[in-house]
C-alpha cells in the first residue's frame, strides 16, 4: 500500500502538471526534474487503476477520470497551501521575480518600488520590463503585472486596478482620412497595433468586436503614441500614455459614441506558487495604490 507521502507527491504532481499544461512547466513549479514528476504521475495511475493524463509528443490531455479527480483534489490542495500561508510568518523574505511591460514599469511601477522595499526590508525586487508576451513559468518569475483583458489561461489572476483608454488620432490624419464613426467605418482605416489584437467597443450594453488593419505595429504603447501624433493612423492607448498629447492637441479622440470598455491591471501568478506571501504584500500594495 501507498504511503501517505507518495500519494501527497502523486496528487501535487498531478495537479502541477494539468495547471502548467506540461510536465516541464510542472517540473519548475515544483522544484524536480520531469522525469521525476512524471513518474509520480504514473504511479499515482498505477495506484488507481485509471489512466488520468493522456500523453503525447506535444500535448497533455485529461481524461474523463482525470478531469473528474482534478475537479476535486485541485481545490484540496490549494486550500492545504493557503492554510499554510496563513500560519507562515507574516514577514516577506527573499528575492521577488516581477515581469511588467515597459511603460507600466517605467511610469508607474518604478517609482513605487521605493514604498514596497521599505516596508518589506528583507525582500529584494528583480524587475523585468519587456512589452514581449512573458512565459512567467517557464522563465522562473513569481508574478507578472498585466494590462487589459486577460485571455484564458492556467494562471491565477488578481485585479489590482482599473486602466482607462481611448482611440486617438492626429488631426493631420483625420483632416487627410476623415474620422471613423462606427466600429464597422473603422475597418477601413490604419491601426496602430502591438499585433494582430482584437479591439472592443460598448454600445449601450452590447460589446463591438473588431479586427482592424494596419501597416505599421511596435511592440510598446510610447512608439504607437508617437505614430498616431505623426499621422500614421488611428491607436488604442491608455489615458496615462497620451493625456499630454490630448492637452496640446497632437492628438484627438475619434469614435466617442463608442467608447472603449476599461481594461484591468492584473497580478498574475503561476497556479500553487509556493512563494505566495510575497506576491500578496505586492499585490496589495498594487492595490493600495492603483485600484
Amino acid at each position: 500500500m501507498a504511503s501517505i507521502l507518495e500519494k501527497t507527491t502523486g496528487l501535487v504532481a498531478f495537479v502541477r502538471t494539468v495547471d502548467a499544461g506540461s510536465f516541464s512547466a510542472a517540473s519548475r513549479l515544483i522544484g524536480s526534474s520531469q522525469s521525476a514528476v512524471s513518474k509520480s504521475v504514473a504511479r499515482l495511475e498505477h495506484r488507481l487503476g485509471v489512466r488520468l493524463i493522456q500523453r503525447s509528443t506535444r500535448t497533455l490531455s485529461l481524461t474523463m477520470e482525470g478531469q473528474a479527480y482534478y475537479e476535486r483534489v485541485a481545490p484540496l490542495l490549494r486550500a492545504i497551501e493557503d492554510a499554510e500561508d496563513v500560519v507562515q510568518s507574516a514577514t516577506a523574505q527573499g528575492p521577488i521575480r516581477v515581469s511588467a511591460p515597459q511603460e507600466l514599469g517605467r511610469m508607474l511601477i518604478a517609482p513605487w518600488a521605493a514604498t514596497f522595499l521599505d516596508r518589506h526590508p528583507d525582500v529584494s525586487l528583480d524587475l523585468g520590463i519587456s512589452d514581449r508576451f512573458v512565459d512567467i513559468i517557464g522563465e522562473g518569475f513569481d508574478c507578472a503585472i498585466r494590462v487589459g483583458y486577460l485571455s484564458d489561461s492556467n494562471l491565477i489572476a488578481r485585479r489590482v486596478g482599473a486602466i482607462h483608454g481611448k482611440l486617438v488620432a492626429s488631426p493631420d490624419y483625420i483632416r487627410e482620412h476623415g474620422a471613423p464613426e462606427t466600429p464597422d467605418e473603422l475597418l477601413t482605416h490604419q491601426a496602430l497595433m502591438q499585433g494582430t489584437e482584437t479591439w472592443q467597443f460598448l454600445d449601450g450594453d452590447k460589446t463591438i468586436s473588431v479586427h482592424p488593419q494596419g501597416q505599421f505595429k511596435a511592440d510598446n504603447g510610447t512608439a504607437l503614441a508617437a505614430a498616431a501624433v505623426a499621422g500614421l493612423g488611428i491607436a488604442w492607448l491608455p489615458d496615462r500614455l497620451i493625456e499630454g498629447y490630448l492637452d496640446s492637441g497632437a492628438l484627438v479622440q475619434v469614435m466617442t459614441r463608442y467608447p472603449v470598455p476599461t481594461g484591468g491591471l492584473f497580478v498574475v501568478r503561476p497556479p500553487g506558487q509556493h512563494s505566495t506571501r510575497k506576491v500578496r504584500v505586492l499585490t496589495e500594495l498594487l492595490i493600495e495604490h492603483f485600484g
